[in-house]
């Protein structure tokens, strides 16, 4: 049986991600995948693509069974970080810095940068770890946000290396002073933190484990986010290995105007099965509707399926 447990869409703005990523994982809870469908998209469309509204919270789709849904809100995962860990937060940067408590929590007060990043990781995390899912495909943001979001391990694990060391410092102290060893549910959090954001990289990187799509469109700027994209993570190990072509006009199409847009679109297509050899490109042909709903959503299987087989 196949240990794919991730599968993850991501590229340019504007190109199709999100309905990719339904359609495919509707097509997995059909063939008997209870599966989580999640976007990290700042602006989200779930709920547009789906014809259902989808929030915060898990949501059964109408009418798939086994299918559900999440779309992240960073604001409200932050005060839940604040809710939760708040107190040991500012004691440890009252304790373990030169601030004092009104400093400290000014800066508590702060949305600091890539903490909600850090937060969507985590919710994702904890969903993976109550083990309810048999896979969670994943509706990523526009390369530039997803890519920052691909870093947080990396960045996470230096954060809590430096906060580790001012940490054990003041334990030190604190041990000499009272002649007891000194811990908390903020030690707990973070060095948990750390151990569940790196399973998480782990399986990111496991090309068994995640399979990641790229989704693109044949135009200039399309394609070349998508070579800039690849280039980084292949660097990072990240097992980019499949591309999908979305607004296609097909061939044979008599339209003058269709022909010649065509015409144009050759170039970009030429250009990917050329500098992608071994990869595994599928074309996805320009519908004359919108696609929305779980029937025209089901009805994109047969066109995108070669990326989703096991």
């Amino acid at each position: 049986m196949s240990p794919l447990k991730f599968v993850l869409f991501c590229g340019k703005g504007g190109v199709g991600k999100t309905t990719m990523a339904a359609s495919s994982a509707i097509y997995f809870a059909l063939s008997g995948k209870k599966t989580l469908l999640f976007s990290t998209d700042p602006a989200h469309s779930l709920s547009d693509s789906l014809s259902q509204q989808i929030g915060s919270r898990l949501t059964g789709i109408k009418g798939v069974e086994n299918l559900f849904a999440w779309e992240q809100d960073a604001e409200e995962l932050m005060n839940e970080l604040k809710n939760g860990y708040g107190e040991g937060i500012l004691h440890f940067l009252t304790s373990c810095t030169y601030l004092d408590e009104t400093d400290a929590q000014d800066l508590m007060d702060l949305t600091l940068p890539g903490l909600d990043e850090l937060m969507g990781l985590k919710q994702i995390i904890d969903y993976l770890e109550s083990d309810q899912f048999d896979l969670y495909v994943w509706d990523a943001a526009p390369t530039g946000h997803t890519l920052r979001l691909l870093q947080m391990p990396e960045i996470v694990d230096q954060w809590i290396k430096l906060a580790a060391q001012m940490r054990w410092k003041y334990r030190s102290m604190v041990g000499l002073l009272s002649g007891k060893d000194f811990s908390d549910r903020t030690d707990d959090f973070v060095f948990n933190l750390k151990k569940s954001i790196k399973k998480l990289n782990r399986y990111l990187t496991d090309p068994s484990i995640c399979r990641m799509i790229a989704v693109t469109i044949p135009e200039y700027m399309a394609v070349n986010e998508l070579d800039r994209m690849s280039a980084y993570l292949k660097t990072r190990s990240f097992p980019l290995r499949h591309i999908l072509i979305n607004q296609v006009i097909g061939a044979d199409n008599q339209c003058l105007y269709c022909q010649n847009r065509r015409q144009e679109q050759e170039k970009y297509l030429q250009r990917i099965r050329v500098h992608y050899p071994g990869f595994c490109l599928t074309e996805v042909f320009q519908r004359p509707h919108e696609v929305k709903g779980r029937e025209n959503l089901i009805d994109l299987h047969g066109e995108i399926c070669p990326l989703l087989g096991e």
